[in-house]
């Protein structure tokens, strides 16, 4: 089985104990543009590795490699998520080409600035990057008025997105139904129902035309609210207005009617809309097999996994996830993630982090490190989740001094670190938190407006405390 973890799965660049000036001196390889962003998203926990590499890779002394929107946005995602903002504008700013007949080549790039802003609470950087930035570069339009209003409400700063929206006569963009989807979703997520449903009602009394994607959103906030029932009356309303039902609008109402009257109903709809001629998504086998797995129903699980294969459709993370969530045999799930490994389904950062937690709240060390052992030899490096759960799980077992360890290697990296009475560590500059909070400090260190850089490359509040870095979920994505 271990043998089966040394496997290295065709990784373009090395990530393992390569001092960070030996990249230049890497001989040129076949790179190519997705091998370039696969190796970006490998070091999404070292930006200054990530930073050498992308120039390396884009010079033509190294891989030589032109620059993609993808790859370019994915650098400057990785600099904004350590908060190298100024790095991350620079780098954008860099590959803007006057020439370049469509500038929206740097799209996804500002939209990943966009977002990093947003979840480091750094409103109103954010909307000077969309004035400025976007508008150095031909791209302050509404596509990325778009993207900063999704940016905000992804990391529920909706009240802002609102005011930004509607807050200005006239607004710097007149709303139309996609700015409503985004802000119905962003009060989706921070589960406002009552805002939502207001919002929801405002669009009818402002003449503001409803697409499938409303209905979509509007059904899943009414699931997750604790009325499925009322969710699959909405998609009844569908049917009967006669809109052109897609497998987003399936997807959502057979995870409604599951949760509402049980899994079997589920799959009841789910043959309907494959009678109905819509081909099923990966998120819809996803769905069914999450409501199986929850029921305990495991055999139908894996049943629905086989049906997959029949519409050319392979079993992702996610569907895996679904089983390590609820299976409660450690043998099942260690014997369920070689398999996983074996059909070539990678692993992401929290997959390792959930078999982690689960391996360590069960008292079983040995498969711990195996899993540790397997994120190390497929390149990723461990972000302060990992750290943390391997740490906890250590602890629980009494091993003191090997939990140190990892925890001044987690530290020497300059992830967040996790107080722990065990190894006598606490948050650097803790005994000063009520002096802040008594000169005002803590206030301006929620706004974010004093992060500094600390000597070590990480950051730190006015207290000296080290910031939380942001965390999403496609964050680990």
């Amino acid at each position: 089985m271990i043998s089966l973890f040394r496997r290295r799965h065709g990784l373009p660049f090395s990530t393992l104990h390569t001092p960070a000036g030996d990249v230049a001196a890497t001989p040129p390889s076949p790179l190519d543009a997705t091998a370039v962003l696969e190796t970006l998203s490998l070091y999404a926990n070292d930006w200054r590795r990530a930073l050498e590499f992308f120039h390396w890779s884009a010079s033509p002394d190294g891989a030589n490699v032109p620059p993609t929107p993808a790859t370019v946005a994915r650098a400057v995602d990785v600099l904004g998520k350590h908060f190298e903002f100024p790095l991350a504008t620079s780098l954008l700013v860099s590959h803007h080409d006057p020439g370049r007949a469509d500038p929206s080549f740097l799209r996804p790039a500002l939209r990943s600035l966009l977002n990093r802003l947003a979840a480091a609470n750094l409103i109103d950087d954010a909307i000077r990057a969309f004035d400025s930035t976007a508008g150095s570069i031909g791209l302050r339009d509404e596509a990325s008025f778009h993207a900063l209003v999704d940016a905000l409400c992804d990391h529920r700063r909706v009240d802002e997105a609102h005011h930004l929206c509607f807050g200005k006569d006239p607004p710097p963009f007149p709303p139309v139904t996609k700015t409503y989807n985004l802000l119905l979703r962003g009060w989706a997520k921070t589960r406002a129902w009552a805002r939502l449903r207001q919002l929801w009602f405002d669009m009818d009394s402002r003449g503001v035309a409803k697409d499938l994607h409303s209905y979509s959103i509007y059904m899943d906030a009414l699931a997750k609210s604790g009325k499925p029932w009322k969710a699959f009356k909405v998609f009844k309303e569908m049917k009967q207005k006669g809109m052109a039902i897609d497998v987003v609008a399936y997807n959502t109402a057979i995870h409604s009617v599951g949760l509402a009257q049980g899994v079997d109903f589920a799959i009841r709809l789910y043959r309907q809309m494959v009678d109905a001629g819509c081909k099923p998504n990966a998120s819809t086998f996803n769905t069914i097999v999450k409501l199986l797995c929850k029921e305990g129903r495991f055999k139908e699980g894996y049943a629905f996994v086989q049906q997959m294969h029949k519409f050319g459709i392979e079993p992702n993370v996610l569907t895996y996830h679904c089983f390590f969530q609820y299976l409660s045999r450690p043998q099942e799930v260690l014997g369920l993630f070689e398999k996983m490994l074996e059909r070539g389904c990678r692993p992401r950062m929290d997959t390792y982090v959930m078999l982690i937690k689960r391996f360590g709240r069960w008292g079983f060390l040995r498969p711990v490190f195996i899993v540790w052992k397997a994120m190390e030899e497929q390149g990723l490096s461990p972000d302060a989740f990992a750290y943390n759960s391997l740490i906890d799980a250590l602890l629980q077992k009494g091993m003191v001094d090997l939990a140190r360890k990892y925890d001044e290697e987690m530290l020497s990296k300059g992830l967040s670190p996790k107080p722990r009475k065990e190894l006598g560590t606490k948050i650097p500059g803790a005994e000063s938190d009520s002096d802040n909070a008594l000169s005002g400090g803590a206030e301006e260190s929620r706004r974010g407006s004093d992060i500094n850089r600390s000597t070590d490359g990480g950051f730190t509040n006015s207290s000296g405390a080290m910031k939380l870095q942001p965390a999403r979920e496609d964050a680990y994505h």
